[in-house]
């Protein structure tokens, strides 16, 4: 069934949506956790959520109605009426859109309860966690209101692409333009997708990672960030700076598909760094003047193709660094070094992203490469069950459109 279907001559508030960009980690993972700085940036895959409020009152009564999450991608609809929302919630609703605040204990287990009434497949277990912090986020920015969302998106799940806080960005991203707590700033595309003002994503911001808190335990703040904000961003012992590319970065994302334990492969940096401090306090050292001059070198602007070229080299040589260093540290596979090999027989320069054991690779896709070259890789790659995704690197954040 369609979505939106059974709306035929409502004229009530329009729908409402919102894209949010995923993120790749150009250098320094692990690292970063033990004091270097990293260098985090959107791609151009998106999360999209929408949001069709249905009238007050239809029906009779605030408690009419329902509050409906469909999942397009995986064909799941959830629905919980705002009768039972609010008998589970109580006290816990109340809806300040404009004061984010972290989900109570009282509100995660009401919220627990909830999810009991839903038929999760027992596959996708894993969707508890996501559709806690959609109830979460509804129920403190709309209250009750009946409405219906829908969710698709371009990232793979869990492959260290972003996609959680892509989700929990994007819907808040509706959920505040439904409420009217957020405008729109003076930019707005061709295709129509507007540019919240600074303060606005500031807003969302802080209500995505509210959202990624729930998902995560206790997240960095790092992918909100990116998918909220957009470009790229150098971040170390927990501040941020922003970087804006002077030229578009392409890249070759490979998802290996293996799963991976990210915080297994956080403990085993850790535990290696215990039994070997002076040389793993080198390799952090070194991380850090990789990331510091990474930073340095996509914000400086080059005019043609010569110094294009030169800069792309620069960054290569960077990641390749970078990836050597990450396998000094333990965090490669066997199926992140096949990848790597496959792009090195075409001269081109790969390194994992993220926690590494496994999820995606990135190959810096030069500027002047043939697209010959690049249709060969990814057939190879393919070849080995992996999946491919061109995509540019730096671009923009969450972008809202009221159809």
């Amino acid at each position: 069934m369609d979505p939106v279907a059974g709306t035929a001559g409502y004229r009530g508030p329009a729908e409402v949506r919102a894209r949010a960009p995923g993120k790749i980690i150009l250098a320094g993972e692990h690292a970063v956790v033990h004091g270097s700085a990293a260098v985090a940036a959107a791609i151009d895959l998106y999360t999209r959520s929408s949001l069709l409020l249905r009238p007050t009152g239809e029906g009779g009564g605030a408690d009419s109605g329902a509050v409906e999450l469909y999942l397009r991608d995986s064909g799941l609809t959830f629905s919980w009426p705002c009768s039972r929302l609010r008998g589970a919630l109580g006290e816990e609703i109340s809806a300040n859109p404009g004061a984010p605040a972290p989900c109570s204990p009282d509100q995660l287990a009401a919220i627990a309860r909830l999810l009991e009434d839903q038929e999760i497949p027992e596959a996708k277990i894993w969707l508890s966690a996501g559709l806690s912090a959609f109830l979460f986020l509804y129920t403190s920015i709309l209250g009750c209101r009946a409405g219906k969302a829908v969710v698709t998106s371009d990232l793979p799940m869990g492959a260290g692409l972003g996609s959680s806080a892509a989700f929990c960005v994007s819907m808040s991203g509706v959920l505040l333009t439904a409420a009217g707590a957020v405008s729109v700033g003076a930019h707005r595309g061709a295709e129509g997708w507007e540019v919240l003002k600074k303060g606005d994503l500031e807003l969302v911001n802080q209500w995505a990672f509210q959202g990624e808190k729930i998902i995560h335990g206790k997240p960095s703040g790092i992918d909100n960030s990116v998918s909220t904000f957009g470009k790229m961003i150098k971040f170390k012992k927990g501040e941020l700076t922003n970087l804006e590319s002077r030229n578009p970065v392409k890249m070759l994302i490979t998802d290996t598909r293996v799963g991976r334990n990210t915080k297994a492969l956080v403990a085993g940096v850790s535990e290696r760094a215990s039994r070997h401090p002076d040389a793993m306090a080198s390799v952090f050292h070194a991380v850090n003047s990789i990331s510091e001059e990474l930073s340095s070198i996509v914000e400086l602007a080059a005019e043609d193709e010569i110094a294009i070229t030169s800069k792309e080299d620069k960054l290569a040589e960077l990641m390749e660094m970078n990836q050597g260093l990450l396998q000094c540290m333990g965090v490669s596979h066997s199926s992140i070094e096949t990848v790597l090999r496959t792009t090195l027989k075409y001269s081109l320069v790969s390194k994992l992203t993220g926690a590494g054991g496994g999820g995606c690779v990135l190959t810096l896709i030069p500027t002047l490469s043939a697209n010959i070259v690049l249709e060969k890789v990814i057939t190879e790659l393919e070849s080995h069950g992996y999946r491919c995704f061109k995509v540019e690197v730096g671009g923009r954040g969450l972008q809202v459109f009221r159809g």
